[in-house]
């Protein structure tokens, strides 16, 4: 199976080709600069593997939550795309990659939701498959809900931003931190894979991005900038 992935939920913008189990990657610290340098990134991926859009199985999007205008780029470049080469796609939450490349099997994943806030979600892997124990929410890095047992590892700059107040939370629970880790599209293709194995991709139209504290209209314009790469014809 020949999937795409992206990402653009953080400060980080990052692609992944899934070629029949080869996978290549491209990653970038982009800032506010996604929209302007995913495209041109993504062409250069596309061209290095010598493969065309249409020739693909599917689109894989880091759907959230994250940064409200990473959501609506990363959504609208994969609907746009997905749009014009008639091909599904799958929103993967950006929490779950963070635990898909965390070399754990218990994981709480916080991002950096600002405003005092993080992103939280809570997993383990039983038999290959993760498993959602508290779902994404929003919360205040001293009100984090509570989870039982040891051997947790925490990942995502939640654990960078409020390290004290989480590490209070879950005191004598972690083995480690992993703060500087990021939801990357690595881990979001090879969680999307049996999805579309499965039959479970969507029509591009309904794509939508996990907007966990707002929910914010995802413009026409944002859906269609996929279309701009010139290569889905």
């Amino acid at each position: 199976m020949k999937l795409l992935a992206l990402d653009t939920s953080t400060e980080y913008l990052t692609l992944a080709l899934l070629l029949d189990g080869e996978m290549r990657t491209r990653e970038l610290h982009a800032g506010q600069t996604h929209s302007q340098r995913i495209l041109p990134l993504l062409r250069e991926l596309l061209e290095e593997a010598a493969i065309e859009l249409t020739q693909l199985d599917g689109i894989a999007f880091g759907a959230g939550p994250g940064s409200f205008t990473g959501l609506r780029i990363g959504c609208g470049v994969a609907q746009g795309l997905a749009f014009g080469a008639n091909l599904p796609v799958v929103g993967i939450s950006t929490l779950q990659a963070l635990a898909e490349a965390s070399d754990s099997e218990k994981v709480i994943a916080c991002l950096d939701a600002r405003m005092g806030e993080v992103y939280h979600a809570v997993y383990t892997l039983q038999e290959g498959v993760w498993q959602e124990l508290l779902t994404p929410g929003l919360y205040k890095p001293e009100a984090v809900p509570v989870v039982e047992g040891e051997g947790w590892v925490g990942v995502g700059s939640g654990w960078k931003a409020y390290a004290e107040l989480l590490g209070q939370a879950y005191m004598g629970q972690l083995t480690r931190t992993s703060p500087d880790a990021f939801p990357h599209a690595a881990a979001i293709a090879r969680l999307a894979l049996p999805m579309f194995a499965a039959g479970q991709g969507r029509p591009a139209a309904e794509a939508a991005p996990i907007y966990v504290r707002d929910k914010v209209a995802l413009k026409t314009s944002e859906r269609e900038a996929g279309q701009k790469l010139g290569i889905a014809e």
